[in-house]
């Protein structure tokens, strides 16, 4: 925003980046939101390795079996279209139909 000389006006709480002191306070507030979403990383992953020694955690159930995916593949359905027919992010055809060639 500096670069193009621009500033953010927030009416309420009235806040704005337009004095340094202002920017300083929003710098400040963005690296203690930036910690807060580490702490809240680590007390995950502290809990999910908790559960993992007694056993419990599996992780989450998949929503579609891969063979579906290998199925639909082998009749030539492109593989976006395979995930909006199996209601599933692209992302998850594309990595369900990697783990069957490796």
């Amino acid at each position: 925003m500096d670069a193009i000389g621009a500033t953010l006006r927030i009416f309420e709480p009235e806040v704005t980046t337009a004095g340094n002191m202002t920017r300083m306070v929003i710098t400040v507030l963005g690296v203690v939101a930036d910690m807060e979403l580490e702490f809240i990383r680590d007390r995950q992953r502290a809990g999910n390795e908790a559960v993992k020694v007694k056993g419990v955690y599996e992780g989450r159930q998949k929503r579609v079996n891969d063979v579906e995916f290998r199925r639909l593949a082998a009749k030539g359905v492109a593989k976006a279209q395979i995930a909006r027919d199996l209601g599933v992010s692209r992302m998850t055809a594309y990595r369900a139909l990697e783990s069957r060639d490796t």
